[in-house]
């Protein structure tokens, strides 16, 4: 396999300062990750979600000596903001900041930084687009990017897109919403599931060991000339007319239709699945005369749910 041409894209994100003692504490008991443990320098990836395990939000903590910045990548972060603020004590040594713009600036291919000791490169750990150890780039508001990521060519707002889809990396409203968790959507290294309690454990801790899981996020592909059948929302069916999952994301663009689709435990397996079909597999209600085939793989990003002491992984 070639490698990727050298490329670079930029995202806009919120980053949020929290300032005080009790800072890791906090974060430890509103996110899926093990932050109290953590130390100044740590760059640790999370989820923010719901007493029931519904995803709000993706961010990443980086923690130094006074505190740590929540840079909020998918989500609202005015929202996020609201539910902390909602949730700090008086007696809670926490300082929380307005959400201020940022940019996280990531890239294909190996360009060489300038030093080793850029302190806006992070390192979470996880799979942000460029692979597990690629590092990013945190671009604060009015500051210029470094000469050697500057000279990369920036990729278009659909090339962009793509590789998100292909990556299988979760958008909001589309795959960030009430209807989905973490493991749902690929995103076990966002989470630890040794760690004290949180908001949102109990419902996890349940998934992983009765190995309770219903979806996972898929990547499709279909033949350009009927992008009108795969819009968000359509309803995918099996080759015998089962129910078979939603799609949540479309891209219609040089390289043909593709995006990402929420696909049903007992249809994982399946290489393809029908969108535009009726529930028997008949043909759609618009009059098609037959439905479109999909091709279902999973996405380069995604990491497999647990599966703990309940019961094996079946699919």
């Amino acid at each position: 396999m070639s490698a990727p041409t050298p490329a670079r894209w930029s995202t806009a994100i919120s980053l949020l300062r929290l300032d005080g003692a009790d800072t890791r504490r906090f974060l430890h008991g509103q996110s899926s990750q093990a932050i109290e443990p953590g130390q100044p320098g740590d760059c640790l990836a999370t989820c923010l979600i719901s007493a029931t395990a519904r995803m709000r939000a993706l961010a990443l903590v980086c923690l130094d000596a006074t505190g740590a910045e929540l840079l909020v990548l998918a989500g609202d972060g005015a929202a996020v903001h609201q539910a902390l603020d909602r949730v700090l004590f008086p007696a809670d040594r926490v300082r929380l900041g307005t959400p201020q713009p940022a940019t996280l600036v990531r890239w294909l291919g190996d360009p060489q930084p300038e030093t080793d000791d850029d302190t806006r490169l992070l390192r979470p750990g996880v799979d942000l687009g460029a692979g597990r150890d690629q590092a990013v780039l945190l671009q604060r508001d009015g500051t210029r990017l470094p000469a050697w990521l500057a000279a990369l060519p920036e990729l278009n707002d659909e090339q962009v897109e793509r590789l998100r889809l292909r990556q299988g990396f979760p958008a909001a409203p589309a795959e960030l919403n009430d209807d989905t968790n973490p493991f749902e959507l690929g995103l076990a290294d966002w989470v630890n599931l040794n760690k004290g309690c949180y908001v949102g454990q109990e419902t996890l801790a349940k998934l992983a060991t009765y190995d309770g899981v219903k979806q996972q996020l898929r990547h499709w592909r279909a033949d350009s000339a009927t992008a009108d059948r795969c819009h968000p929302g359509a309803g995918l069916t099996t080759a015998t007319g089962e129910r078979a999952g939603v799609i949540t994301s479309m891209l219609a663009g040089a390289e043909g239709v593709e995006g990402l689709a929420l696909v049903r435990r007992s249809a994982l397996m399946e290489p393809e699945l029908l969108a535009g079909a009726g529930p028997s597999g008949a043909a759609a209600m618009d009059g098609s005369s037959t439905a479109l085939r999909l091709q279902i793989n999973t996405p380069a990003g995604f990491t497999a749910p647990p599966v703990g002491a309940g019961r094996p992984q079946t699919v």
